[in-house]
């Protein structure tokens, strides 16, 4: 048996590392009253491969929540640890601990952390981890690239991830607000979302790397999600398409066919993740394809100056209860309401409509908030 012994001499090094940081930091803390916070972080964020342990999480939530302004000084040691490191899996720890305190907090908290992102006391570069050779690190840049992305969105009170919306004028206002927010706003921004998501790939993660498989299965559950989003967008775009005019049906179409490419990317990654991922606890949803014979034909449509009754009843207007008539199939099969399909019915290569209700995924997102030991004053801070 091969034993690595640079290896073993990295992490004791490193654990080394970790003990003189922890005492500094009880000493010479320039903060006052905020080392604790300071040594959570260098606790939760330590040099061995295993994942964070909830207690070291929790406890920074913890001290956040009991150190009124303590926000920016967490993201700032945060930053500071990700900057000085040059531990890949210190790095990696450091972007997870990201991960699971936009997932663990309150709304509250979010907004905070989000604000901090958004001066710069927040950051998630690790543009001096060179892209060579190993996988290993493409997938650290590519998990803090998607995590910069991921702070453009937030948590409702549903408990669903939502991206976050600046309040603007638009162009459509002859059609329901509803329908323009989440075609023109939403799905373009759900769009960036899912490219970040797809350039995480399996392929990069060893079967050994438990906290790049941690990081991965974080990714995939918001993903999930995510693709409930995006075809709610798809269906309320088809579903308009024909009373935009020209210049939203020339942008429709770009966004379809960019919605093409990425149905057919996703479901690639989820199959790579279904072999490679070792989580047996993910639900894959089923990832209805569209093709470009679908944009094509709406693209017909660009030139035509009027659309009679009949073309506008095609089976393009996917939420009506009409059955189409045409040999071509409805943009992801939303014509018609059938059970959900799974990741049994992914691996046996079942074809099936998707419905838009709230069942369309089988999983249950982890992602919540919580309201048990973090309590913040919402009147000092608004959300």
């Amino acid at each position: 048996m091969r034993v690595d012994i640079q290896g073993k001499l990295r992490l004791a090094l490193g654990l080394v590392k970790d003990h003189a940081s922890i005492g500094k930091a009880m000493i010479h803390n320039p903060y006052d009253g905020f080392s604790n916070i300071d040594i959570a972080v260098l606790r939760a964020t330590g040099h061995d491969n295993g994942p964070i342990d909830d207690k070291h999480m929790h406890e920074i939530l913890f001290l956040v929540s009991n150190s009124p302004g303590s926000i920016p000084f967490l993201a700032e040691r945060i930053s500071r640890r990700l900057c000085k490191t040059r531990d890949r899996l210190v790095a990696l720890k450091t972007l997870v601990l990201i991960h699971r305190l936009l997932r663990g907090g309150n709304r509250c908290f979010e907004q905070q952390l989000r604000d901090a992102h958004i001066s710069g006391h927040l950051q998630m570069s690790t543009r001096w981890f060179s892209k060579n050779s190993d996988p290993s690190v493409c997938f650290l840049h590519n998990y803090a690239a998607y995590l910069e992305e991921r702070m453009g969105w937030l948590i409702n009170q549903a408990g669903k991830l939502e991206p976050v919306m600046s309040k603007g004028s638009f162009e459509f206002r002859c059609y329901e607000e509803k329908s323009i927010d989440v075609v023109f706003r939403k799905l373009p921004k759900c769009q960036l979302l899912l490219d970040r998501v797809l350039s995480c790939s399996p392929l990069d993660i060893l079967p050994s790397d438990n906290l790049a498989q941690a990081a991965m299965s974080n990714t995939l559950k918001e993903s999930f999600q995510l693709y409930l989003t995006f075809c709610e967008g798809i269906a309320a775009l088809v579903n308009m398409f024909f009373d935009l005019t020209k210049p939203a049906r020339a942008l429709a179409c770009e966004i379809l066919k960019r919605a093409s490419q990425q149905s057919q990317e996703l479901h690639d990654l989820y199959e790579n993740c279904k072999w490679i991922i070792e989580n047996k606890s993910l639900e894959y949803p089923y990832v209805q394809i569209i093709t470009m014979e679908h944009v094509m034909a709406l693209e017909q449509c660009l030139g035509c100056p009027q659309i009679d009754q009949t073309a506008n009843s095609y089976s393009f207007h996917v939420l009506s209860k009409t059955t189409a008539s045409s040999a071509l199939p409805p943009i992801l099969g939303l014509s018609k309401s059938t059970k959900p399909q799974g990741a049994t019915a992914a691996k046996e290569g079942k074809k099936g409509d998707i419905s838009l209700s709230s069942t369309l995924f089988s999983c249950s997102l982890e992602t919540k908030i919580s309201k048990v030991w973090v309590v913040f004053d919402e009147d000092d801070h608004p959300n």
